[in-house]
């Protein structure tokens, strides 16, 4: 792989926040910043890609896909949707943390 060099200007405050986190994390500085950048970069093609595939996308066709799908197929045992009264029983959670966090790739300790 390729090594580059490339003077970075950060804000002290900034600085500190990030060799903060890398010590905690176990990881270099230079590991922690190259793995968020990656993750930006990473979010913003997976944006294009979607805004891409969204000017791309059939409508009519879509439309016509779903209105007929399930049709005439009674739900598999088990995939009912529960009555309202389990609902009102059901504890309440969050739809945006449902699930427990995924793991940093840059908690990996660098060899």
């Amino acid at each position: 792989m390729r090594k580059s060099n490339f003077a970075l200007r950060l804000q002290p405050s900034l600085l500190e926040e990030l060799r903060t986190i890398a010590a905690s994390e176990g990881v270099a500085l230079n590991q922690l910043i190259n793995v968020a950048v990656a993750e930006k970069l990473s979010a913003l093609r997976t944006e294009d890609y979607f805004h891409q595939r969204a000017r791309n996308a059939n409508r009519p066709e879509t439309m016509r896909i779903l209105e007929k799908a399930g049709t005439g197929n009674p739900p598999i045992p088990g995939d009912e949707l529960p009555s309202p009264e389990t609902m009102a029983r059901a504890p309440k959670r969050s739809r945006l943390n449902t699930r427990k966090p995924a793991k940093s790739s840059y908690r990996r300790k660098q060899k």
